[in-house]
């Protein structure tokens, strides 16, 4: 709370700032701005998920930056004319195409609070780091860490996997790999064929090269062959490559499946490979006690990706890198500069900072909307949500099998139905694609498409905290219709 002093003092002149000169005009466009997103939360079942961008509205886009301002209300018409409608429909019940979540009002609202606030998170003593601090915390007991863990906020699991490989390469080439780069080393490493193509990206991105990553093949529920994973540890050694770490995935992108975490741990261990795990998605079942056993070995993990933005409903971005051992992130990261020096009085005290765990200086206040988030709904809630989707998903699948058009392509693991429609003819790849393309264009659902087996499947992923059975039901129902139209 500001002091009565300073709530005292004559408001200054903000002629030349970029203040408003009318605050209570501002204030009316603000509360106008509030009032707006709130009705569009309130009113989402009666929009459509998405709609295409008509070629009128996508040329605003192409304009030059203006000399002179048009001014805020000016520029939240254009927003409400132009961008508004044409999000991506992650927010809608009836969009299922990928893993997103669908944000909440409490969310909306703490970006706003953070946007005001305009915190530097990078580093120094102020609110944003403790903050952070204590969500990192939350999330390493959350998953089981000990005390000595670490870890930081970014922008999402992309770079959350990226950093765990900077680790574990660090502790593989010591402290000579931040000056002298790989000085020839081969490393490989590990990962279930279903991994993320983030973690084929972060190999390339830490000079392995992508072909360093093993894609070991899954077994019938899609989760790691673990003998065909010893066999190239195995084949490895012996051609005088070496072995950097194993990464078990937890929510599969195409199907949601949580490899035997507890077992790679036990390889990792054999072998002294870092193990570290693509929980994307999958850590927050953490949060859900019938499913938390399904993660059973995240705890043993070195490093642990994942992201708030999923099944937390977090507004983006909000990723979180773990590790098991705080020193792991500083050994990776860690620098020296007079400008960023560390004191023991003022705004420079309480190193280690974010900008030393990670490889950003610049930092959004983003823990802000993961710790009012957790703060306003509780572990608890959020993991009866987790719940909710998953028992969804599984009501997905009993409809699906119930259909005679319809067929299951893979088990369902967590929250992801693969399916398609089938109706025993020829081309279904091709109608498939099309039945999904239909409906998006439409804007009546959103799924996405998938191979499963080589096939084109179907992917309904249940993310959204506002999704309902009725909604798959009719999901079902209009899967079922389009492929029907398109045979006719």
């Amino acid at each position: 709370m500001e002091s009565s002093e300073h709530l005292e003092n004559p408001a200054e002149d903000t002629s030349d700032t970029l203040d408003p000169k009318d605050w209570d005009k501002f204030r009316t466009l603000a509360h106008q701005m509030v009032d707006d997103s709130i009705d569009r939360l309130i009113g989402l079942r009666n929009m459509p998920v998405w709609r295409p961008m008509p070629d009128e509205v996508r040329s605003v886009f192409s304009n030059q930056m203006p000399d002179a301002g048009i001014g805020p209300e000016a520029a939240y018409r254009i927003f409400c004319d132009a961008i508004a409608p044409y999000s991506s429909g992650n927010l809608h019940p009836r969009f299922m195409g990928w893993v997103q979540g669908g944000g909440t009002p409490v969310g909306m609202l703490a970006e706003l609070l953070a946007g005001a606030l305009n915190e530097n998170c990078g580093g120094r003593d102020h609110v944003g780091i403790a903050v952070e601090r204590q969500v990192i915390a939350w999330s390493a007991a959350m998953l089981g860490f000990p005390e000595t863990a670490g870890g930081v906020l970014v922008t999402g699991s992309s770079m959350a996997n990226f950093i765990g490989l900077l680790c574990a390469r660090r502790r593989m080439l010591g402290a000579n790999v931040r000056t002298g780069g790989l000085n020839g080393s081969q490393l490989v490493g590990y990962a279930q064929m279903g991994v993320h193509r983030c973690l084929v990206s972060a190999f390339d991105m830490a000079g392995l090269g992508s072909q360093a990553l093993r894609r070991i093949p899954v077994d019938s529920d899609y989760r790691m062959n673990l003998d065909a994973l010893n066999a190239q540890i195995e084949a490895d050694r012996r051609g005088g490559l070496t072995p950097l770490l194993v990464i078990g995935t937890a929510g599969s992108v195409d199907v949601g499946a949580i490899d035997n975490l507890s077992r790679l741990a036990e390889i990792a261990a054999r072998y002294d490979l870092w193990f570290h795990a693509d929980a994307a998605f999958g850590a927050l079942a953490a949060l859900s006690a019938a499913r938390r056993p399904l993660l059973a070995g995240i705890e043993l993990a070195d490093s642990v990706a994942f992201d708030f933005h999923k099944w937390a409903q977090v507004q983006y971005d909000a990723g979180c890198i773990l590790v098991r051992d705080q020193n792991s992130l500083l050994d990776t990261f860690a620098q020296k500069a007079s400008y960023l020096s560390n004191t023991s009085r003022g705004l420079s005290r309480g190193a280690a900072w974010p900008c030393d765990l990670g490889p950003d200086l610049s930092r959004s206040f983003r823990a802000l909307k993961i710790w009012m988030t957790l703060q306003s709904y509780g572990g608890d809630r959020l993991g009866a949500i987790i719940d909710q989707t998953c028992e969804i998903a599984t009501y997905l699948a009993r409809q699906i099998d119930a259909a005679p058009d319809l067929s299951l392509l893979a088990p369902v693991a967590l929250n992801i139905v693969c399916f398609r429609y089938d109706d025993g003819k020829e081309d279904l790849d091709d109608l498939n694609t099309e039945v999904v393309g239909d409906l998006q264009e439409a804007g009546s659902f959103v799924p996405s498409t998938t191979r499963i087996g080589g096939r084109i499947a179907i992917r309904a992923a249940i993310v959204n905290h506002r999704t309902t059975r009725s909604d798959v039901d009719a999901l079902v129902k209009a899967v079922t219709a389009a492929g029907r139209r398109r045979r006719k």
